[in-house]
């Protein structure tokens, strides 16, 4: 079955150009004129470099080789415009960001494997849940109002979520899990298949927390394809955010991520061309998150901040826009529009054939817009808001920080030059999240006796 998906992806993945039947052009009309099954001249030149590209395709560590052009077209682009994304100046270019760059490039090219590619069927299935989204969602008045979209979970109580203790890092922690009870509306279209995901009705979250009194909380959400103590303390800087500012931290696990996943590979469902996917986890994640904030205010937190990268960033501004009572929130390497992301990302066979069935263009679009953070104004004061972004950044791409920076009413904003996970190694970025925080109230910089 997954060789036939495999031959079926790079079947759709031939461009269809002036050499094809399909395209009308004057050598098809000549093709077909010399008769059926003789091969044009161009045919038979060109099939060495078909026959290049589809074993390229085929084959992750050829893939990768991609990354060169792609990184040149980059760098080259950013020395004739001066800019990486539109009113996005480009920074002192360096080999060291080059090869970040390609690093990015290269992942992204590793990740693009036909047999991996959606099949004609599903394109046809996507599309049908795609409309019927739509159409309830606009009957119901969520995409008008698209606060709307979001209930109000239950409060998680002091005694609710099971409490028991990991280590990671060289950090002792509170491993929280209590169920969801988050559940799709009736008649969404894949509801069904979400609520086929039993490992994630449980959500966990952990926890690293000084003993004593009252302190302020930070809650920090990790990225796509992690949500495991081991990477996200590493990955969300938590032990200095414990350990200098003197911060209780949470961090929630994500939908389908870490403990809460269902394929071989954290959140891979999350994400994936079942967009309703998307949808649903997003929405549960608010859910989750907002769960979460009661039982930390029944700690007696003093303050509460919001703190994400990459697909945490996103949730992070949403959850900016629907949460009131967040103090500060901080947005790192932040996606802000899916549907657009897809598109940039897809490669051309898949854009088309979405635009075709109309997936993109419109549909997708009009859903996303109930767990979109561009669609909610921000709650939090204008001066506790921050992002962080790349300039090298392939994945996220600078253009995604900076349209969720221009909705925000352009808060502080600190560009650093690298790619998507360049900030792990970036004194400027660990910098600047501490000091966002600190100057917003989330310090308490004279731990408890014994911390």
């Amino acid at each position: 079955m997954r060789e036939s998906q495999q031959v079926e992806a790079e079947e759709e993945a031939q461009p269809v150009g002036e050499g094809s039947p399909e395209s009308g052009g004057h050598l098809a009309q000549r093709q077909l004129g010399e008769g059926v099954g003789q091969r044009s001249l161009v045919e038979r030149a060109t099939e060495p470099y078909r026959a290049i590209s589809r074993f390229v395709g085929r084959h992750a560590a050829t893939r990768a080789v991609r990354a060169v052009p792609r990184t040149l077209g980059f760098m080259g682009s950013a020395i004739v415009r001066g800019e990486v994304a539109d009113t996005v100046p480009a920074p002192h270019l360096s080999l060291g960001l080059a090869a970040q760059v390609a690093m990015d490039e290269a992942l992204l090219a590793i990740a693009m494997t036909p047999n991996r590619f959606p099949l004609r069927s599903d394109f046809e299935r996507v599309a049908v849940e795609l409309a019927a989204a739509r159409a309830m969602y606009v009957r119901r008045g969520w995409i008008a109002h698209p606060a709307s979209y979001h209930r109000q979970p239950p409060a998680l109580v002091a005694g609710a979520p099971d409490i028991g203790r990991g280590w990671a890092d060289g950090i002792a922690y509170e491993r929280l899990s209590f169920p969801s009870e988050f559940v799709p509306r009736h008649g969404e279209p894949g509801s069904e298949r979400w609520a086929s995901f039993g490992p994630n009705h449980t959500a966990s979250a952990a926890v690293v927390r000084h003993s004593g009194g009252p302190r302020p909380w930070v809650i920090a959400l990790h990225g796509f394809c992690t949500g495991y103590p081991f990477m996200d303390f590493v990955g969300l800087q938590t032990a200095r955010l414990h350990r200098e500012l003197g911060l209780n931290v949470a961090l929630p696990v994500l939908p389908l991520h870490g403990s809460r996943k269902v394929t071989l590979v954290s959140g891979e469902p999350f994400l994936s061309f079942d967009l309703m996917n998307a949808v649903h986890g997003l929405t549960q994640a608010v859910w989750d998150v907002r769960r979460l904030i009661s039982w930390i205010r029944d700690q007696g937190a003093t303050s509460i901040g919001l703190y994400g990268v990459s697909l945490g960033g996103y949730i992070a501004a949403l959850m900016a826009g629907l949460e009131p009572g967040i103090d500060v929130v901080v947005a790192g390497i932040p996606v802000s529009d899916f549907p657009g992301l897809f598109h940039q990302h897809s490669p051309h066979h898949l854009r088309a054939r979405s635009i075709e069935h109309r997936i993109m263009g419109g549909a997708a679009e009009d859903v996303f817009t109930v767990v979109s953070p561009l669609s909610f104004a921000p709650l939090v004061p204008h001066d506790r808001r921050f992002v962080f972004a790349g300039y090298g950044d392939r994945l996220a791409t600078p253009a995604q920080a900076q349209r969720l920076w221009e909705h925000w009413d352009q808060p502080s904003i600190n560009w650093y030059a690298g790619n998507h996970v360049g900030y792990l190694w970036s004194r400027q970025v660990a910098d600047f999240l501490c000091q966002s925080l600190g100057a917003s109230g989330l310090s308490c910089r004279t731990p408890a006796a014994g911390n």
